[in-house]
């Protein structure tokens, strides 16, 4: 029984998983997954590349998830699910793809400059 390594990125949230055959069980962060995510949506999120290659209770997930905000960690853990899917076999590769799991989405927040408020809002202006 082999155990797939793969990492996945979002923002500054970092998604280290585990992946082998089992009857799906999900762990996050030693806690399970309704435990660590509340929200319907998020854990539908995770859940999606399972979903497009149909493999929904077939494979076992240990989950070390760090940094970020709950958002960014399910979307960091959906591509290093991803990811993990398409070294098991390479024919699950295009219907992940053509659903943009396995593109690492870039963006991130911009720092706070000198003499701004934030990172483009500047100081209110006064005439008088």
């Amino acid at each position: 029984m082999e155990v797939f390594n793969t990492i996945g990125r979002r923002k500054t949230s970092v998604a280290r998983i585990y992946l082998q055959a089992g009857n799906g069980k999900i762990t996050v962060n030693e806690k399970t997954i309704e435990q660590y995510f509340p929200s319907d949506i998020l854990k539908t999120i995770i859940l999606q590349p399972l979903q497009a290659l149909d493999a929904m209770g077939k494979y076992d997930i240990i989950v070390n998830v760090d940094g970020g905000g709950f958002k960014g960690q399910a979307e960091s853990i959906r591509l290093a699910i991803s990811r993990a899917m398409c070294e098991i076999d390479a024919e699950n590769r295009p219907p992940l793809k053509k659903e943009g799991f396995l593109t690492r989405d870039p963006r991130m927040v911009e720092r706070k400059k000198y003499g701004r408020r934030k990172a483009r809002r500047r100081f209110q202006f006064s005439k008088r």
